[in-house]
């Protein structure tokens, strides 16, 4: 099994504000050093309670209306049990709930199988939070 998995953390700066930062570039980079053509599947995992991993396009203000949406679901507000760090950050621990801390892909030929608009994105609402690490495995 190890010579048909490959794996490696990385850094990741989501900075101070709740973003939806742009991961699939990271991602494609990883794959071109190891996938070498294979088939298979790229794991990307946040190993973080506070943050997740989705797939959706990116620029055209899908980005915005899934932090508005959140915003929605999820208020920063005193309502939450979870009280230390910045006002409201317990829904940052509820979050992983409803945007996975994970997202399994398909890879083909040794590239990243995308949809024509789709991108990796982590979504970090944790403000106490800049530095992150990210899990990404290839099995193929």
């Amino acid at each position: 099994m190890a010579e048909n998995f490959t794996t490696r953390e990385i850094d990741v700066r989501t900075g101070s504000q709740e973003t939806v930062y742009d991961l699939t570039r990271e991602c494609t980079s990883f794959l071109r050093d190891v996938a070498q053509g294979r088939d298979g599947l790229l794991n990307v995992f946040a190993p973080h309670a506070t943050m997740g991993v989705a797939i959706l396009e990116t620029g055209a203000g899908s980005d915005d209306d899934l932090l508005s949406a959140l915003h929605d679901l999820l208020p920063a507000d005193d309502r939450w049990r979870h009280k230390h760090g910045s006002p409201g950050h317990g829904r940052d621990h509820v979050l992983p709930a409803l945007v996975p801390p994970h997202a399994t892909l398909p890879v083909i030929g040794g590239e990243l199988a995308l949809g024509t608009w789709q991108s990796v994105c982590l979504v970090d609402t944790n403000v106490d939070n800049p530095n992150r690490q990210v899990r990404l495995s290839f099995l193929g």
